[in-house]
């Protein structure tokens, strides 16, 4: 039996050939693009790892949606962005994520994964992971109860939750903010 990896992504905006120029996306086309970060996905995830991907999947019509979606490995959830909710969840199931919310949801306790950047303070015992942001460089990309996932921080691939746990909890303990259990 293998063990199962969880991993987090947002903002792939797969089929959009503006934000190739919003956000200075390193590929000469919204196809390229595809190409390089399904390859990229692909290298990173395993079939039975799980894939959160908080918002923004793609632009495109339903079978290359459903194809995309086909050809990216593990169990892949959506939590919708503002891109993805001219369609509906079970929409989004039926072309091939396993589960589809179009709210926050709480995850591992102590994390609330959304698309859209939460108000956290710091009496409050959470940590949002999120997207939409891209590279705005008024949100660092870890802080001591965040992490921005946007693909433009994430070399095009999906990150690790250990990962990003750890470097949330290492952030916290710095800045003298909430503690987690690991």
């Amino acid at each position: 039996m293998t063990s199962q990896n969880i991993f987090m992504i947002a903002d792939t905006h797969f089929g959009d050939d503006a934000i190739i120029r919003y956000e200075d996306r390193p590929f000469e086309s919204a196809a390229a693009a595809r190409e390089e970060m399904i390859r990229r996905w692909n290298e990173t995830v395993a079939e039975d790892d799980i894939v959160y991907h908080l918002g923004d999947f793609a632009d495109l019509p339903d079978e290359d949606c459903a194809d995309i979606l086909q050809r990216l490995n593990g169990r892949k959830r959506l939590i919708m962005g503002n891109h993805d909710a001219s369609r509906s969840p079970a929409l989004w199931r039926a072309l091939g994520f396993d589960e589809c919310y179009d709210l926050p949801v709480i995850f591992s306790d102590w994390y609330i994964l959304s698309h859209e950047p939460l108000y956290i303070s710091r009496s409050m015992p959470y940590a949002n992971i999120f997207g939409h942001i891209h590279s705005m460089p008024l949100y660092k990309t870890i802080g001591p109860q965040s992490a921005c996932v946007s693909v433009e921080r994430t070399d095009y691939r999906p990150v690790l939750f250990d990962d990003l746990r750890q470097k949330i909890l290492a952030e916290a303990k710095r800045a003298g903010g909430p503690t987690y259990p690991a």
